[in-house]
């Protein structure tokens, strides 16, 4: 048998009531933390990396073609450029507008190696390292693996860009 007790429903209320009040101080108490933290970063000014003039694609950015403008919108998408520095030197793979923010995905290092330019060719196994001239199927920058033709054989081989702007050929 099933027994309500009715004079238990005000304590019962009451309860969840003042359960409901812990809650909403909790949150209320984190809400100023969260706030009290982001204070400090709010107060330092933040910069962003704009172009001067149109730069379009291809093109390597010279810190004569950029300026250093204060960030005003608290909104701003991140990824955005900080400093001139660490852009100078770099190639854009799209249109950047004059007074508009940079964002970093849109640049890259320049090539290494140019597809048609001859470069060297460097296997090495073990002790045995062999040498030859290639030419490149494609632009690249250090790191990347390309299709290279060797030019005493006519063979397609791959290989790692090195920084030097040679090719270490990949054994197959």
């Amino acid at each position: 048998m099933m027994f309500r007790l009715k004079h238990l429903r005000p304590v019962r209320n009451a309860a969840r009531r003042a359960a409901g009040l812990v809650a909403a101080v909790i949150l209320a108490i984190a809400g100023c933390a969260a706030v009290l933290e982001a204070t400090p970063a709010l107060a330092e000014p933040r910069f962003a990396v704009v172009p001067k003039r149109t730069i379009y694609p291809g093109e390597q950015i010279d810190s004569s073609q950029l300026e250093e403008v204060e960030v005003t919108n608290p909104n701003i998408a991140p990824g955005y450029v900080e400093e001139i520095a660490a852009v100078d030197g770099l190639v854009t793979k799209k249109t950047l507008l004059v007074g508009r923010i940079i964002l970093a995905s849109a640049l890259r290092e320049p090539y290494a190696v140019s597809r048609g330019k001859s470069v060297q060719l460097v296997f090495q196994s073990g002790p045995l390292t062999i040498r030859a001239s290639g030419m490149p199927l494609e632009d690249a920058s250090v790191g990347d693996l390309i299709k290279i033709r060797n030019m005493d054989s006519g063979v397609i081989v791959s290989g790692t860009v090195m920084g030097d702007h040679s090719v270490h050929v990949v054994a197959k």
